[in-house]
């Protein structure tokens, strides 16, 4: 991660900016209706309680499901996703670590997917859990398939 906390190397090897480069988490799995995120719990995500943020793991449930719809095994190919829906349950806190967020693309069709996720603790205790409804961005370059580049537009 960037010393900086504004921007981080993902999997794909190009920069995240913006509030995913802010979150600071990493894509270290992608592969068809499959990613995985992690992230290293630092003092700017915990709540005034000194937990992590409901927030933060949302976001990453939100992000992980969307990377699991979006992949393509071309690197050329460039395609995001918009969230539709998406409901999240807590069920564990931390406030140290490093947590893992794993997302699986369920069903779906050509453009709407619907994908599950589930974030764990070091220890691997589940501490959340996710499942959403998303449809992939016009544009882009489209595929054979149904997927391509990051679900925030970048690869």
């Amino acid at each position: 991660m960037a010393d900086d906390n504004t921007q981080h190397t993902d999997h794909s090897g190009e920069t995240a900016e913006g509030f995913h480069g802010l979150m600071g988490h990493q894509l270290v799995e992608w592969e068809k209706d499959r990613a995985v995120l992690e992230l290293d719990v630092q003092p700017k995500h915990l709540n005034r309680s000194g937990v992590l943020h409901g927030g933060v793991l949302s976001t990453l449930l939100d992000a992980v499901c969307g990377f699991a719809g979006c992949y393509a095994d071309d690197p050329a190919e460039h395609r995001g996703a918009i969230t539709l829906s998406l409901t999240v349950s807590f069920t564990g806190q931390v406030n140290s670590g490093r947590i893992r967020a794993v997302g699986r693309r369920r069903a779906g069709g050509r453009r709407i997917y619907a994908a599950t996720g589930e974030v764990f603790s070091e220890s691997g205790e589940l501490i959340a859990l996710g499942e959403g409804t998303f449809r992939l961005r016009s544009g882009g370059t489209p595929s054979g398939e149904e997927g391509g580049g990051a679900p925030d537009g970048s690869r």
